[in-house]
């Protein structure tokens, strides 16, 4: 147990060094966040207006309602994907002992547009198809359709940068992507502590603070402490969440480089990234 948590950390440490390397890599989770909360906003007040949420509450969906709900899952989807591109393209400039800018990963995204919106339509219908399968389904059919949305997860890890760094088309990409982990690490992903996991645990200890720190000031009869502490606990979250993003992405990058090209940047272990995934 102990040697898994040190074996996170020291993957947490090799991105956050990269990071510190290139700060304004967190530019692209921001703008991501920014940009799918106006799609969400976009999507909501129409659907609003029109009825739409109303049926889909009473679990009335009809085949308009479901197309409008695939066209706000391929553009929230798109919006997504083309930031992780952009924040992966500058991560592997890094890894490789280039300088990136903004600018750069931007143009990298740019370049492999209709890939990328290929696979967000992929994505996004894939996940339609399992929520509406689990919606249908009993709690056995639930678990078979998260067992396949895990497999769908890991079969997809390396699609982004497969798509921004070779070129080739999103059926193929994601194709290459589950034949690089196969191949590489085999099909099963390592249950060991990943980034995810160490930043939820972030997560949950900043809810615990700021909740105890809620309590405290509604004792005292503070109103201007009690919304301090709300927006600090909603502040230090969305903090979390775009570091989580950020590292997630040069790790994504890190991985691609070594199951490529079979080298492994200065700033991570070897076994640290060897070790993410291991045979059956």
């Amino acid at each position: 147990m102990f040697q898994r948590i040190a074996k996170s950390w020291e993957l947490v440490k090799a991105s956050w060094n990269v990071l510190l390397a290139d700060k304004e890599l967190l530019i692209f989770p921001v703008i991501s966040a920014v940009a799918s909360i106006i799609v969400m906003v976009t999507f909501a007040i129409p659907t609003f207006l029109a009825g739409m949420f109303d049926t889909a509450v009473a679990g009335q969906t009809g085949a308009v309602s479901f197309l409008v709900g695939l066209l706000f899952y391929i553009v929230l989807y798109f919006v997504t994907f083309y930031f992780n591109s952009a924040l992966v393209g500058a991560a592997m400039i890094r890894l490789e002992g280039g300088d990136p800018t903004v600018s750069d990963g931007l143009r990298i995204a740019n370049k492999h547009l209709g890939s990328i919106l290929g696979y967000a339509a992929i994505s996004a219908t894939v996940g339609m198809i399992l929520r509406a399968i689990s919606e249908r389904s009993g709690l056995l059919g639930r678990i078979v359709v998260s067992i396949i949305g895990f497999a769908w997860n890991v079969a997809t890890f390396l699609t982004v940068p497969v798509l921004v760094i070779e070129g080739v088309g999103p059926i193929d990409a994601v194709k290459r992507s589950a034949n690089l982990l196969k191949r590489t690490w085999g099909e099963q992903l390592v249950g060991n502590f990943s980034i995810g996991t160490i930043f939820g645990l972030i997560s949950f200890l900043v809810i615990i603070g700021g909740v105890a720190g809620i309590i405290a000031a509604a004792a005292l009869q503070s109103t201007p402490l009690i919304i301090a502490m709300v927006a600090f606990m909603v502040l230090a979250l969305v903090a979390v969440g775009l570091v989580s993003s950020a590292l997630t992405g040069i790790y994504t990058a890190a991985v691609y480089r070594y199951a490529t090209a079979g080298e492994i940047s200065s700033y991570f272990d070897p076994d640290v990234i060897k070790n993410t995934f291991k045979q059956k």
